[in-house]
C-alpha cells in the first residue's frame, strides 16, 4: 500500500513569508473572528480568534528553486492563509481540506502542467495520487480548491511512503 503525505509550507519558507510574501508585501496579521480559514502551515482550519495572515505564495517557484526546474508561465502566485506566528505544523497524516471538490494538478520535473484530476469524494485522493504517480513524468502534484483555484498543499514523488509486508520506506522530506 502506498500513502501520499500532504506537505505543508515548510518552516523556512513560512519565516520568509511572514517577513515579506512572494509578491513583496509585508505580512499583515489579523484575528480570525469567524475561524475556518484553511491554514497551509499546519493543514487545518483556523479556530475563531487565532492570529493569521493572508499572504501571496508561489509554490511552484519555491519547488523549482530547490530542483532547478524552470516552470515559466506555470509559475502561479496566489493567496494562502498561514498562522501569523510560528506553529507546530500538522498534527496528523490525514487528508486535509477534503470536504469539497479538489483538483489534483500534475507537474513534470521541468515544472510544466501534465494534466489533472477532479476529486469529488474524500475517498478519491489516494486513487488520484496513484494515477498521477503511475506516470513516470510526474514529479509532484498540487491539490487546489476548485471554487477559487487556491493552492492547498503538495505531494511529491520523492516523499511518499511505500508499505509492503509491514516495511515502510520513507524517502527524503524537508
Amino acid at each position: 500500500m502506498t500513502t501520499y503525505p500532504a506537505r505543508p509550507i515548510g518552516p523556512t519558507v513560512l519565516k520568509e513569508l511572514r517577513a515579506t510574501d512572494d509578491a513583496g508585501r509585508p505580512m499583515i496579521p489579523f484575528a480570525d473572528d469567524e475561524g475556518g480559514a484553511p491554514l497551509r502551515c499546519c493543514l487545518r482550519r483556523s479556530e475563531p480568534g487565532e492570529q493569521i495572515a493572508l499572504v501571496s505564495y508561489v509554490p511552484l517557484r519555491r519547488w523549482a528553486a530547490e530542483t532547478g526546474a524552470e516552470p515559466g508561465a506555470y509559475d502561479e502566485q496566489g493567496p494562502v492563509f498561514i498562522h501569523a506566528g510560528e506553529c507546530g505544523g500538522p498534527d496528523g497524516d490525514g487528508r486535509p481540506f477534503a470536504e469539497a471538490h479538489r483538483t489534483v494538478r500534475r507537474y513534470s520535473a521541468e515544472g510544466h502542467i501534465l494534466g489533472g484530476e477532479l476529486v469529488e469524494d474524500p475517498e478519491g485522493f489516494d486513487s488520484a495520487f496513484q494515477n498521477a504517480f503511475d506516470d513516470p513524468d510526474v514529479a509532484l502534484v498540487h491539490v487546489r480548491a476548485v471554487e477559487y483555484g487556491c493552492f492547498l498543499y503538495e505531494v511529491r514523488r520523492d516523499t511518499y511512503e511505500v508499505r509492503r509486508d509491514g516495511e515502510v520506506r520513507r524517502d527524503s522530506r524537508d
